[in-house]
């Protein structure tokens, strides 16, 4: 697929960079805000933007449960905790995704926190069948060597959106797959200087399709897509922030 454009804009507001630190304040509270709340709708949490604002600024909402308000404070950490890597420029490793899930299911699910799956599971609705348990630790272990390798030599938002869907086909942990596919992501594409691509739960449908046809038949096309378009619109924060109108 040809990432070109993405290329063009990316060039475009480097060309504004460094950006004032009001703007880059402003940018990072409301992406923050988004990328939580739209990441953990995807996997049923019922807070609404509003709610998840709320939520992070630490005030309980009623009728919700308190697993839902850790969501959103555990996702705001780990988003904390892969600018931090970005910062440092630490190559990517099976402890820093260990490290990511942990921050994700913290004080929710403890035991299974940043630990490999020790049995086996299927994907709701889903026809890719994740691999046996036992085969976890070795996939990872040869996604790792892909990533040092393999994905060394593709464009960024290529080897960002593989890293994504191959997370979710290993599908290492008992819960928060997704939501750590997707902050991995991220972490990839904000280490070469794109912006954070935030999936839109109204796009749900089409991700899971997408991701499934990926890993069941090898046809990474549809994601791709669906990723090019996501990382697209995370350009636009920037270009109403600044008052331009970029070429697209």
């Amino acid at each position: 697929m040809n990432f070109t454009p993405l290329d063009k804009l990316k060039q475009t507001l480097d060309s504004y960079r460094p950006l004032p630190n009001a703007v880059v304040k402003n940018l990072n509270e409301d992406l923050i805000l988004r990328w939580t709340y739209h990441s953990n709708a995807i996997e049923g949490n019922t807070l609404t933007l509003k709610e998840t604002k709320v939520a992070l600024e630490g005030i309980t909402i009623g009728g919700k449960t308190m697993r839902e308000h850790l969501e959103a404070i555990n996702h705001r950490d780990a988003i904390f905790y892969i600018e931090e890597l970005v910062k440092t420029g630490e190559l990517l490793s099976e402890w820093i995704i260990k490290q990511i899930h942990q921050l994700i299911l913290k004080t929710n699910d403890n035991k299974n926190a940043g630990i490999y799956r020790s049995v086996n599971v299927k994907i709701t609705g889903a026809e890719h069948v994740p691999p046996d348990h036992l085969l976890v630790g070795e996939k990872m272990s040869g996604l790792i060597d892909w990533y040092k390798n393999v994905g060394s030599t593709l464009h960024p938002v290529e080897k960002a959106a593989y890293l994504h869907a191959e997370i979710v086909g290993i599908h290492p942990f008992i819960d928060g797959n997704g939501r750590t596919a997707r902050l991995l992501m991220n972490l990839e594409l904000m280490k070469t200087g794109f912006p954070p691509a935030v999936l839109p739960v109204e796009r749900r449908l089409e991700y899971y399709e997408s991701l499934d046809e990926a890993l069941k038949e090898k046809n990474y096309t549809p994601f791709y897509r669906l990723v090019f378009e996501i990382v697209k619109a995370g350009f636009e924060p920037y270009w109403f922030a600044l008052g331009i109108e970029p070429d697209r």
